[in-house]
């Protein structure tokens, strides 16, 4: 993966801790599952609205403007057996009555950098939840549920959101006790098509992987300045399990299949690397059930700022299109 400078790692973390303490309900416990604030959720029988089935207590992190809340919980994975801090974010709308009844789309935020011990997303600096919000006030967006799990067990190494043999399973955190999570607490839909992913760097590779590898479970990816290939140091002597976890054969494998189709939006800057290897992904891959497309960023470097803040140029609306969006009561 591409690493940062020490720098700009620094600077990340430093903007999220500033942001944090600026709120003075931090650590304040917050829910958002069960009833709404306006009543209880009533489903028709056959919707795709998946209710929450075990919400817990959050930890307050932040609370934007507009009152809506980013919580924290410690997750226990049971799929993985991998323990870590996952943050998330619902957008105003998830809490207005007329939505009470519906399923909101899931968005995976992945950092880039190290990964651990936190989710650079969730801090105010970069402010992801606040672009989003705004996009989906004016119609550029579908209101997401945001949720920004740890990337990685440690600061060591890059594990590639893979099951590497004899480390922990952060593949499965990733594709499925996260997920699980999001499950238990929030109304969610059924479908794979109310769930998604952005992601920087490594965490963007992580959700086009995961896309490719589980499109029965995940519809669509951006990824910032991805990586097309697996390339942990970790992987030396499982070279059969190193490609079970390569998006480029992944693709391949897909395309052979015939689907089901996904939707990947790729954000480079024109002045970063790998431009070269991502063009001839695309040209290669793009195609069949794999749909793709390339937005540029204007004298953009590898940049996790500039990822997000590109979102609101087109890849957030683009994704917004194939993915399903609540549905106001009637």
């Amino acid at each position: 993966m591409k690493r940062p400078s020490k720098t700009l790692i620094a600077a990340l973390a430093l903007g999220s801790a500033l942001a944090m303490a600026g709120c003075s309900n931090q650590g304040d416990p917050v829910s958002f599952g069960g009833p709404t604030q306006q009543g209880k959720a009533n489903p028709k029988s056959d919707s795709q609205v998946q209710l929450p089935s075990n919400p817990r207590n959050w930890e307050t992190q932040r609370t934007l403007a507009n009152g809506t809340t980013i919580g924290k919980t410690r997750l226990d994975g049971k799929k993985s057996g991998f323990s870590g801090d996952v943050w998330v974010w619902a957008p105003k709308q998830y809490f207005q009555d007329e939505y009470k009844d519906s399923a909101f789309p899931v968005l995976m935020a992945l950092p880039g950098s190290n990964g651990f011990p936190t989710n650079y997303w969730m801090g105010g600096d970069l402010k992801l939840q606040e672009n989003i919000q705004e996009m989906a006030d004016s119609g550029k967006s579908l209101p997401f549920i945001v949720v920004m799990p740890v990337l990685n067990p440690n600061k060591d190494y890059y594990y590639d959101g893979s099951d590497i043999p004899n480390q922990p399973k952060m593949g499965t955190w990733i594709s499925d006790d996260v997920p699980d999570l999001v499950r238990e607490n929030f109304r969610t839909f059924k479908s794979r098509d109310g769930w998604g992913f952005f992601g920087s760097s490594s965490g963007g590779y992580v959700g086009m992987k995961t896309v490719l590898q589980h499109p029965e479970k995940f519809r669509a990816a951006i990824a910032g300045g991805p990586d097309t290939r697996p390339d942990s140091p970790l992987w030396k002597g499982h070279e059969k399990e190193k490609q079970a976890n390569n998006p480029e054969k992944l693709a391949a494998d897909l395309i052979k299949k015939g689907g089901p189709k996904v939707n990947l939006s790729i954000m480079m800057g024109t002045k970063e690397s790998g431009q070269a290897n991502i063009k001839k992904f695309m040209d290669k891959l793009n195609k069949g059930p794999i749909d793709m497309q390339l937005h540029w960023i204007k004298d953009g470097t590898h940049s996790g700022r500039l990822y997000a803040k590109a979102l609101g140029d087109g890849p957030l609306e683009w994704l917004s299109k194939h993915m399903l969006a609540p549905t106001p009561s009637k």
